[in-house]
């Protein structure tokens, strides 16, 4: 308004074709979750990497409230990355606005987005817990939201929704091509951040764009996570981006593949670096923290136990491990393997890598008491790594379903009980 009246001109251009197809991937999986959460005597806790699509889904359940009936004055946001708001960072200020804005005759639902950003955020929830008619949805960043001071005060009256960005089924939502298999193609390279889906063209764009989350998350988030950690800067454990940043990319490389930290260790000092085991330990954390990485430990299969020795990483986005490692050729399988797990635990499942003697199978996954194994092959068309893929499962007595999921359309049937299905239909399926 002020550049109108100072006779300013301002243009905005909006692709609308582009708002109306990311309009219409609702995260439906999500949204059910808060719907069915509603009202109950919970603290809901939305946590994700940067711009998986948090805040779109606080807005979209918004809307559900207001469709639903519930009055525009009893939805209370605040999101703190906006300047306006900063006043609010202070706890004390943050609840005296809160509760003067509460509904004394009905329910007043309450939404505070990346909320790690005010020091003592958890007293102003705790507070708005213990008071009737208030539901709170908090969203954040960093996972140390919930090993913090919130997770003491609220042991078992909160539940945390782990949210990702698109699934492939939501990324062909929004691009709406008949061409599936293209389409996984430019899902895998160009990734799967919501705003990514919407770019028309130009992978120099989306490299920029991705750069930017990239060294958000690394310099702001981490930053942010350590103030809370650690009050006093000089005994701050982490202090050397570059580090930080060598380690992410050493992460990247060995996707699918069983590292340890001394591997990591030995990496880096050949490299010339002196750096010990605990220091990388507590890099290697932030990481996984700021849901950069996911660690999987590895299971005995036979003896049913968690292997103590080497766990696999996989990145939180395809597209953010190609920007990790540019103009690199990497293994198709591990990339694939990559989205597997990301989509398994996107549908609820607790994963795990299996090991089966000498052999490995790439994912047990767990839920309702019920157990699947899975393998992973960008290709079986070769005999040798046919008969290697059929090994692991086949050694494997128990009668749980055991499927591989691959991109060749050759091998697939059912062989002896093991089902070898198309990733891309795996993938689209509900």
């Amino acid at each position: 308004s002020e550049n109108l009246l100072t006779n300013q001109k301002m243009f905005a251009i909006i692709d609308t074709k582009s708002i109306r197809r990311f309009d219409m991937v609702e995260r439906k999986e999500y949204l059910q979750k808060l719907i069915a959460w509603k009202d109950e005597q919970v603290i809901k806790v939305v946590t994700g990497i940067r711009r998986c699509g948090k805040s779109t889904l606080l807005e979209l359940y918004k809307n559900y409230l207001r469709n639903n009936g519930v009055s525009e004055n009893r939805i209370v946001t605040v999101n703190f990355e906006e300047l306006e708001n900063e006043w609010l960072l202070d706890y004390k200020a943050l609840y005296d606005y809160l509760v003067k804005k509460l509904d004394k005759n009905d329910t007043t639902y309450i939404f505070l987005d990346e909320i790690q950003k005010v020091s003592g955020f958890e007293k102003v929830v705790d507070s708005l817990y213990v008071k009737k008619g208030v539901d709170v949805y908090i969203t954040g960043s960093n996972s140390y939201l919930l090993s913090s001071e919130l997770a003491t005060l609220l042991s078992g009256r909160y539940i945390e929704i782990k949210m990702l960005p698109f699934s492939f089924k939501e990324y062909a939502e929004v691009k709406q091509s008949a061409d599936k298999d293209k389409l996984f193609a430019e899902y895998m390279r160009q990734g799967s951040f919501p705003y990514v889906a919407t770019m028309r063209d130009g992978e120099e764009k989306i490299d920029s764009y991705i750069e930017g989350i990239y060294n958000t998350v690394i310099v702001k988030d981490i930053e942010e996570r350590q103030n809370r950690k650690e009050k006093d800067p000089a005994k701050r454990k982490i202090t050397d981006i570059a580090l930080l940043k060598n380690i992410a990319k050493y992460l990247a490389s060995v996707i699918g593949s069983p590292v340890s930290v001394k591997n990591i260790t030995d990496y880096i000092v050949s490299a010339g670096r002196k750096v010990s085991q605990n220091t990388v330990d507590d890099y290697i954390e932030a990481l996984t923290e700021a849901f950069i990485y996911y660690p999987v430990e590895r299971y005995d299969i036979s003896g049913k136990q968690i292997l103590k020795q080497n766990v696999k990483y996989y990145v939180v986005d395809l597209g953010l491990r190609r920007y990790l490692l540019p103009k690199r050729e990497y293994d198709l399988g591990y990339s694939l393997e990559n989205l597997v797990y990301l989509e398994l635990i996107r549908r609820g499942y607790n994963v795990t890598v299996g090991k089966v003697g000498t052999t490995e199978v790439d994912f047990v996954a767990r839920k309702n008491e019920i157990t699947q194994y899975i393998q992973v092959s960008a290709s079986l068309t070769d005999e040798k790594t046919f008969d290697r893929e059929m090994f692991s499962l086949r050694a494997i007595k128990d009668n749980y379903p055991k499927t591989i999921l691959t991109l060749d359309k050759f091998t697939l049937g059912n062989y002896e009980g093991i089902e070898v299905q198309s990733a891309i239909d795996w993938f689209l399926k509900d």
